[in-house]
C-alpha cells in the first residue's frame, strides 16, 4: 500500500478514535454507564461491532471495552518515512475507524436526537439527512442485495462542484441499478443539495440515499452491508471472516470520493477495503493498483467525472445486467427462423448485394465506452423502400476475463441475436453477411441503432463472465464499411492461422456446431482441426473456446471413436453423435467427400462445390460471385440444394479455408480435381493454393483451374482443361 495512504489512514484513524473517545467520556459524564444506545428502531445493535466482534452494544457503559479494541487495533502512527509495505497496518486502522464512528453516531443519537429524520424518504429540502436505516426500510431494501435487484451501492463522500455534473453521475449509477449512498460534502456543497437543485427526487424510493452530512455517517453504509450478511446472508454475529467474504463477494460496493481527500476519508477508505470495497476518487492522491483484498485495485485516482461511474463499476468487478433489450419490435427465439420473403422486404445490407461484414475485437479496457452505439451513414428510416445499403459493423468489448480466443465465439452469436428481432433476416457471418429487413419493422419503427442495442444487451447478458464492456459502431455508408472490412481480413487471416500443425489424427475430439439449427433442423456442422466449419467463423480453437464458456452452448465435444474410413473421412463416434443431434434424420457424414455421405450444410457457407460430370472435375463459387457458374446455375441456384440441411452427393457448402486443407476433398483426390473457381476467389487464396500445390508436387496446378475469363459453361472448361493437361483427365470417374 502506498505509503503516504497508509501513514494518512493511521494518523486519521487516530484523530477518529480520539474524537470519537473523548465525546464517549463526556456522554458517559452526562448520561451514565446504563444510558441505553442505538440507533433507532434496529435489530442489530451496532451492526458493524456486532457483525465483528459478537458484541451487543446497549449501553454507553458497554462501549468501553470497544474503545480498548480499537487502541489495540490502531497500529502506532508512522510518517511517510517509515512506513510498513503491507495492507495490514492501514485495514487494521481501517477497523479502528468504523468501531470508533458507530459508536460516535449512536451517542449523537442521544446529543441531538433530530439530527437526522430517521424516515424512509427526507421530510423537507432542508432537513433530507436520513441516518441509519430502520428495521422497516433494511427489511424492504436489504433483500434487493440478496436477489440481484440492487447488486450494490456506491458510498459516495462530497460532490463534484457542478449540479448537473452531480445528477449525471446520479443517474449513471441508478440505471446500474445500484444504490447511492451519500455522505459529507466538499468545500460546503453536498451532493443531495445539488441533486434536490436539478430536481432530481432523492431518498430511499429512489436509490439516492443522503445518509449523513458527516464522514463519520459512512458507517451507514457499511453496517447496512453487514446487516444484509446478517439478516439474508445466514452470516452469525462475530463471523467476522464470513461477514467481510459475503460482502466482498455479494455486494458490488464501493467508494466514491469527490475533492481533496483528508486523514479522515483516508481512514474510512481503508476501513471499506476490509470489505473488498475500493475507493475511486477524481483527485490526485496515491493509487494502490496490485489486486488482494478487493476484486481488483483498491485505489484508484484522477478519473474524470464523466469517466467516473464506468471506471467504478470495472474495478469493483460489477458485471452490467441487462434484463430489456430496449427496441421497438417483438424480440425472442421464436423468431429466429423468421424469413423475409421479397414481398416483405424494405431494405438489405450484404449477401453478395452489397458490402457486408461483421466483425467483433477485444481492446484495452480505457478504449471501449459500455452502452455506446454509433451509426455512420443512413438509417433505415432515411431511405426508402427496395434500398439496399452497404453495412460494416463493429462491435469492440473489454473485460478483464476476455480473451482473444473468445472473439470468433462472441461473434458468431451476431447470427441468432439479430435474428430473433421480430421482421429481421440475418444470413452468414465475416464478410459474407445477409440482412433482410422487413416493411413491418420499419413501420414499428427498428433502425440499425437497435441492432447495436441488441448486440450490447445480449452479449452482456449471455457472456457477462467474460466481458465487462461493449460498443458497438455501425456504418452504412461504402468508405467506412470498406475500413471494417480491410481490418476484418486482417483478423480473420490470424484466426485461421491459429491452428498450426495440429491435424484431424493428432485430436481425439472434435466439435460440433449447431447454432444454425432454427433454420436447418438436421443439420449438424462437425469441426476438426483441418476443417473449419463451413461458415468460415468457427475453426477447432474456437469450438474448444466456445464449450469451455458455455458447456451448454451450440458448441459440443465429440470422441471422433474408431475411424471406419481414412479416405472419406467416416468415423465411429462422428456418426453415432450426427445421428443423435440431427434425430436420425442423417445416419453418417464423411468429413473429406463430395459423393460419398457429404456432410449437410444450413445456409451460412461460404463457397459451393458442386461435380462437374463433363470435366471429371470439382466446381468451386463463392457467395460473393453473382455470375453464371459451369453448372448451370448461379450460386443461389445452388444454395437451394446444398441448404436446409439436404444431402444431395455431389453438392457441399464448405469454409474458404477448407479449400487449402490437405483434407479438401480428399476422397476425390483433392485439389487436383478442382477445374473451375471464380476469379476473385482464386485471388483471395492466391498464396494458400500455391502452397498446397507445391506440396502436392504440381506448383503448375493453380494455372490449370480455370475461371469465368476462359467461360461458364462444361465445355469451355474441359477445353481449356486438355489444352493445360489438367490431371482431373487422367483420374478414375469420380461419378
Amino acid at each position: 500500500m502506498s505509503k503516504i495512504i497508509c501513514s494518512a489512514a493511521i494518523r486519521g484513524a487516530h484523530k477518529i478514535v480520539d474524537m470519537a473517545e473523548e465525546k464517549y467520556n463526556e456522554a458517559l459524564k452526562k448520561y451514565g454507564a446504563d444510558h441505553e444506545v442505538g440507533f433507532p428502531n434496529t435489530a442489530y445493535y451496532l451492526p458493524i461491532i456486532y457483525s465483528m466482534l459478537g458484541v451487543s452494544i446497549k449501553k454507553l457503559g458497554d462501549m468501553k471495552d470497544i474503545f480498548e479494541e480499537c487502541r489495540k487495533l490502531l497500529p502506532p502512527f508512522v510518517s511517510e518515512k517509515h512506513w510498513l509495505p503491507y495492507l495490514a497496518p492501514a485495514l487494521d486502522a481501517g477497523m479502528a475507524t468504523f468501531f470508533a464512528e458507530e459508536m460516535y453516531e449512536a451517542i449523537r443519537y442521544i446529543d441531538t436526537p433530530n439530527f437526522y429524520t430517521a424516515t424512509e424518504d427526507p421530510i423537507s429540502k432542508e432537513n433530507f439527512w436520513l441516518g441509519a436505516a430502520d428495521d422497516i426500510v433494511f427489511r424492504k431494501r436489504g433483500v434487493e442485495f440478496v436477489d440481484g435487484t440492487a447488486p450494490g451501492f456506491a458510498a459516495i463522500l462530497g460532490t463534484p462542484a457542478d449540479p448537473d455534473m452531480a445528477s449525471k453521475i446520479a443517474l449513471e449509477l441508478q440505471e446500474k441499478n445500484l444504490y447511492i449512498f451519500m455522505h459529507d460534502n466538499t468545500n460546503g456543497l453536498t451532493m443531495p443539495d445539488l441533486l434536490q437543485q436539478k430536481g432530481v427526487q432523492i431518498g430511499w424510493s429512489t436509490r439516492l440515499v443522503p445518509f449523513g452530512q458527516t464522514y463519520t455517517s459512512a458507517i451507514f453504509a457499511i453496517g447496512f452491508a453487514c446487516r444484509v450478511a446478517l439478516g439474508f446472508g445466514g452470516i452469525k454475529p462475530g463471523d467476522y471472516r464470513g461477514n467481510l467474504l459475503y460482502n466482498k463477494d455479494r455486494t458490488f460496493a464501493f467508494v466514491m470520493a469527490f475533492g481533496n481527500v483528508s486523514d479522515e476519508w483516508y481512514a474510512n477508505a481503508a476501513g471499506a477495503i476490509n470489505w473488498g470495497f475500493p475507493t475511486i476518487s477524481d483527485w490526485d492522491i496515491p493509487q494502490v493498483l496490485p489486486t488482494g483484498i478487493c476484486t481488483y485495485e483498491h485505489v484508484v485516482s484522477n478519473v474524470k467525472h464523466e469517466d467516473i461511474v464506468q471506471r467504478s463499476i470495472e474495478v469493483r468487478g460489477l458485471k452490467v445486467s441487462v434484463t430489456k433489450i430496449d427496441i421497438p419490435t417483438a424480440y425472442g427465439p421464436a423468431f429466429e427462423g423468421e424469413r423475409i420473403r421479397k414481398d416483405d422486404l424494405y431494405l438489405e445490407c450484404g449477401g453478395g448485394r452489397t458490402l457486408g461484414v461483421e466483425l467483433l475485437v477485444s481492446k484495452e479496457m480505457d478504449e471501449v465506452q459500455d452502452g455506446l452505439v454509433i451509426v455512420e451513414g443512413p438509417e433505415m428510416t432515411d431511405v426508402k423502400l427496395g434500398a439496399k445499403l452497404p453495412l460494416g459493423i463493429l462491435v469492440e468489448v473489454a473485460g478483464r476475463a476476455m480473451q482473444s480466443d473468445f472473439e470468433p465465439i462472441l461473434e458468431r452469436q451476431f447470427h441468432h441475436l439479430i435474428n430473433y428481432a421480430q421482421g429481421i433476416m440475418h444470413v452468414g457471418q465475416r464478410n459474407i453477411m445477409w440482412l433482410r429487413v422487413g416493411k413491418a419493422a420499419i413501420e414499428k419503427g427498428f433502425k440499425f441503432e437497435h441492432i447495436g442495442r441488441i448486440l450490447h444487451g445480449k452479449i452482456h447478458q449471455d457472456f457477462g463472465a467474460i466481458v465487462d464492456k461493449v460498443q458497438v459502431k455501425i456504418y452504412t455508408e461504402e468508405p467506412k464499411a470498406k475500413e471494417v472490412l480491410d481490418l476484418a481480413r486482417k483478423v480473420y487471416a490470424a484466426r485461421d492461422e491459429r491452428l498450426g500443425s495440429m491435424t484431424d489424427e493428432t485430436e481425439e475430439t472434435f466439435y460440433s456446431c449447431e447454432l444454425c439449427q432454427s433454420f436447418a433442423p438436421s443439420h449438424v456442422c462437425v469441426i476438426s482441426p483441418e476443417r473449419v466449419g463451413m461458415c468460415g467463423a468457427y475453426n477447432w480453437l474456437d469450438g474448444k473456446a466456445s464449450y469451455e464458456i458455455n458447456p451448454t452452448g451450440p458448441n459440443k465435444p465429440i470422441a471422433k471413436g474408431e475411424c471406419l474410413d481414412p479416405h472419406t473421412g467416416q468415423y465411429s463416434g462422428l456418426n453415432d453423435y450426427v445421428k443423435k443431434a440431427s434425430r436420425g434424420a442423417v445416419e453418417r457424414i464423411s468429413l473429406y467427400s463430395l459423393m460419398t455421405d457429404p456432410m449437410t450444410a444450413c445456409g451460412c457457407f461460404e463457397c459451393i462445390a458442386t461435380m462437374l460430370p463433363t470435366c471429371n472435375g470439382i466446381m468451386l463459387v463463392n457467395r460473393d460471385f453473382l455470375g453464371m457458374t459451369p453448372s448451370g446455375m448461379k450460386f443461389t441456384t445452388l444454395a437451394g440444394m446444398v441448404g436446409g440441411g439436404n444431402i444431395t452427393p455431389g453438392f457441399l457448402g464448405v469454409s474458404k479455408h477448407f479449400i487449402a486443407s490437405r483434407k479438401f476433398m480428399k476422397s476425390e483426390g483433392g485439389l487436383k480435381r478442382v477445374v473451375w473457381m471464380p476469379k476473385m476467389l482464386k485471388e483471395e487464396l492466391l498464396e494458400k493454393l500455391k502452397a498446397r500445390a507445391e506440396e502436392e508436387g504440381m506448383p503448375e496446378l493453380i494455372d490449370m483451374i480455370a475461371d469465368e475469363s476462359v467461360g461458364t459453361t462444361e465445355e469451355e472448361i474441359l477445353k481449356f482443361m486438355q489444352e493445360k493437361r489438367h490431371p482431373a483427365l487422367q483420374m478414375e470417374m469420380a461419378m
